[in-house]
């Protein structure tokens, strides 16, 4: 993505937001030779409580980075081959996988998330290709100048650059400075527990053997009578780890607060009991709630699924949305993180070296049009998979197109109709 000229001025661009999103665009921009400072709230930033999908067109775009598999520590995962339970109430073998050509073609990696985002920072701050980005820690952007391309932070300094790329999440600030006004992410009428278990004793536990046995993918356990119910649960770093997403209809307890809007350093999801997650799956079998006896990796969170409706636009000026600040969506996909990668990794191509600051414009609506269908697409179908029970054949046949997509090779073409 680099110029063989270097005659160019390099591009002063600042990020808001120090997640997957953020960092990803910020290691394809400093590769470009660009100056590049990252914004964010908290003080010390980590990823806790779940693992993540890193499907087949994350890690494409991982791989052009240059990230390290190694040091991802991800279990290879067949999404197409998840076995699927679909009466929880009872014991029952499932669907067992069909692994197909395209299956392996498309696998990916179960990963956790602050494996994944310790790679990230790895790249985006340390030694490499351009100058390390500056990630300023406990930075809090409280305004922007969208067509100036100048941040204010929390105390009153104001940052100038050439572009502001948002990447401060679901409740992002600089969606508000774009569009002028405050769109904010909508209650889904969901929660979900999120927990980490350790299973260095799984193998010398029979009646959790249903959790491992063949794994290629997800177990995906359903209540299909009544409110619907659903657990997700597969293996991250290596096998050591099982991940525990449950999902869940919401209650009017659970709308206390937004646990999501607590600030650092308090925990962002509040955390819960074994008990008060039983109490959620009163018809699940106890053979499909024996891994709650596994030590924990972490806490019980209780999460509040949200999801931002679609935008009218994007961009403003010198500065573009991405991640889910553009387009947050639910989890029943495995495809959050990804859009998001996809979108940091496009716009290495979008901004290359020698990118005019009086260019930035044209280009930052390039990325518009090439991301938006995508990212609304996975969007609605996340969205969808709830209120159509979690078909679990129609996902699949969803992902079948999903992890072949080439973020890299679109973005390059996309770059000569700018």
């Amino acid at each position: 993505m680099t110029s063989s000229n270097n005659s160019y001025q390099p591009l002063n661009i600042s990020i808001v937001g120090a997640g997957i999103g953020g960092l990803t665009a910020a290691i394809a921009l400093r590769k470009n030779g660009h100056n590049v400072q990252i914004f964010e709230t908290a003080e010390i930033k980590t990823e806790i409580g779940a693992a993540v999908a890193v499907q087949a067109n994350s890690l494409r775009v991982l791989d052009h980075l240059g990230v390290s598999k190694e040091n991802l520590k991800g279990f290879l995962s067949v999404f197409l081959g998840s076995w699927l339970i679909r009466f929880a109430f009872k014991i029952y073998k499932g669907w067992p996988p069909q692994i197909s050509n395209l299956a392996l073609k498309t696998a990916g990696l179960l990963c956790h998330r602050s494996d994944l985002y310790e790679e990230l920072k790895r790249l985006a701050t340390g030694e490499g290709e351009g100058p390390p980005a500056l990630l300023r820690l406990g930075t809090t952007v409280v305004a922007s100048d969208p067509e100036q391309g100048a941040v204010t932070l929390k105390g009153g300094e104001i940052v100038d650059a050439d572009c502001i790329l948002g990447a401060d999440g679901i409740h992002s600030i600089i969606r508000s400075q774009i569009l002028g006004n405050t769109v904010k992410a909508e209650n889904s009428g969901w929660s979900c527990f999120r927990v980490i278990f350790e299973v260095s004793n799984l193998l010398n536990t029979p009646e959790l053997e249903w959790l491992h046995a063949g794994v290629t993918g997800s177990r995906i356990v359903i209540d299909r009578e009544g409110p619907f119910r659903m657990f997700l649960i597969y293996p991250c770093r290596n096998g050591a780890f099982i991940n525990v997403v449950a999902f869940y209809p919401d209650s009017p307890e659970d709308d206390a607060g937004d646990p999501i809007l607590i600030p650092f350093p308090v925990v962002w999801m509040p955390t819960t009991t074994r008990e008060e997650f039983i109490a959620k799956f009163p018809k699940f079998h106890p053979k499909f709630l024996s891994f709650l006896d596994l030590p924990t990796h972490d806490s019980i969170h209780r999460w509040k699924l949200r999801v931002l409706p679609h935008l009218p636009t994007w961009v403003r000026g010198r500065a573009a949305l991405l991640g889910d600040a553009a387009h947050g969506t639910l989890p029943l996909l495995g495809q959050g993180a990804g859009m998001a990668v996809e979108d940091g990794g496009s716009l290495g191509f979008l901004l290359p070296a020698g990118t005019r600051r009086e260019d930035i414009p044209a280009r930052l609506e390039a990325h518009q049009r090439l991301r938006t269908e995508r990212g609304e697409f996975v969007n609605t179908e996340s969205v969808a998979q709830l209120s159509k029970g979690f078909n679990l054949l129609e996902a699949k046949k969803i992902q079948s197109h999903l992890p072949e997509y080439d973020a890299m090779e679109a973005a390059e073409k996309a770059t000569a109709t700018i």
